[in-house]
Formats: C-alpha cells, structure tokens, sequence
C-alpha cells in the first residue's frame, strides 16, 4: 500500500479519535475510551509509516488537515455544532490546501 493511502487513513483516524473524545467524558467512560485510544494509536502508527517516505511538513498538514475537517464535519452532524456558510467556505479552503500540498508534494522516497 502506499504511504499516501495510510496518511489518509490515518488523518481519518484522527477525526474518529478527536469526535471519540467526547464521547469519553474526560475519560470516565471505559468503552468510548478505549476506542478512542485505540484510534489515537493508530491513527500515530499510520502517520509514523507514510512519514517513512513522505516529507514530514506535507504528510503533517495533510494528516491535520484531513482531521480537522472530518472533526468540523462530524461536530455538525453528530452534535449540531454550527456550520455558517463562512465556516463551510474557510472548511473548503482547507480541503483545496489538502489536495494542493498532495498534488505538490515530491515523490515518496525510494528508500
């Protein structure tokens, strides 16, 4: 698999584990906790193996970049938190900055 594919995955996981922490309640709840856990470690694991070949400045901003848009999107469908349309347009903003720092990023390395 590509190191491009599990920095997606892994920028995924990180809008799973940001949502999971409010579920946790402070981490007084064991189930969401655990999940959520599990999700922060994988979600670190991912970026850890695409950053093997990735440049760490791209891979970075990307695996935030796809968390913090899946963590606004997942606010306003799971706990109707607002989404105006100034936060809808600087929400797209972020998804052009996301595919942009992919469409210039160098090659993976070959080693």
């Amino acid at each position: 698999m590509s190191a491009w594919f599990y920095l997606v995955i892994a920028g995924l996981l990180e809008a799973a584990w940001a949502i999971g922490l409010k579920y946790t309640h402070g981490f007084t709840r064991p189930v969401p906790s655990v999940l959520t856990a599990g999700a922060i470690v994988a979600s670190f694991w991912l970026l850890a193996t695409a950053v093997r070949t990735l440049p760490i400045g791209t891979a970075y901003a990307v695996w935030v970049g796809i968390g913090a848009t899946g963590a606004v999107i997942l606010g306003a469908l799971l706990f109707r938190e607002p989404l105006s349309g100034a936060r809808a347009f600087f929400l797209a903003l972020l998804i052009v900055a996301i595919v942009g720092l992919r469409w210039t990023a160098p090659p993976p390395d070959a080693g």
